[in-house]
């Protein structure tokens, strides 16, 4: 793909202008509102904080790519998202299963060998399209979730309510063109809403977590 080519990919684009998609241009000042609540509730916490700031980052790149819709503004699009996923793979295999560094660093790496593998396995599965590059990732959630149910049970059900989350984001994402002739404005706004909450949320899981091993006695 030509870096400035015109792309339209969503269903409220219906040209190449600037603002010809408002509600998906828009809604990522969610993504802003989130990183900002977050990085005030992570406080000291760098981890925290570094989080909070990749979600900043996301809401410019989603932003970027809803208004200026060509094949530059697209990688913007899609880097910070595996940024903050690779992110809080190493963060939650550190802090919340206990690995070394080093351990946390080869499972955050081994993401993207498993993301290869699954997504043309996803692929498969009819009208999941493009969302099927994210379906590896709530697979992965409840994966973590299940490694935590005995250890931290209160942060295992809060990582699966945010893989379920996700997947009812995901469904608002697979469906924007399916629906496009019933409802012109789309649904991948709501995908943006969704997607913002439900990272905020992944970063409250992940402080609260580490809030509470503080307060344990040693």
């Amino acid at each position: 793909m030509p870096w400035f080519d015109a792309v339209d990919l969503y269903c409220e684009r219906l040209g190449p202008g600037l603002w010809a998609e408002p509600l998906n241009a828009v809604t990522n000042l969610a993504f802003l509102g989130a990183a900002w609540i977050m990085w005030r509730r992570a406080g000291d916490d760098r981890m925290g904080r570094a989080l909070a700031a990749v979600l900043a980052v996301i809401g410019v790149g989603s932003g970027l790519f809803h208004t200026f819709a060509n094949g530059l503004t697209s990688l913007m699009d899609v880097l910070p998202i595996l940024g903050f996923i690779l992110l809080y793979l190493f963060a939650a295999s550190r802090d919340m299963l206990g690995l070394r560094p080093v351990w946390a660093s080869a499972a955050t790496v081994a993401f993207l060998p498993y993301a290869a593998a699954t997504v043309p396995l996803w692929s498969k599965v009819p009208g999941l399209g493009s969302s099927a590059g994210y379906m590896p990732v709530p697979v992965l959630i409840l994966f973590y979730a299940w490694l935590l149910r005995t250890r931290a049970p209160r942060s295992a059900r809060g990582l699966a309510i945010g893989a379920g989350v996700l997947l009812v984001s995901l469904l608002a994402r697979t469906v924007d063109q399916p629906l496009c002739g019933s409802w012109p404005t789309g649904t991948h706004f709501l995908w943006h809403l969704l997607n913002a909450g439900m990272l905020a949320w992944m970063i409250l899981v992940y402080l609260r977590f580490r809030e509470e091993v503080s307060r344990k006695p040693r």
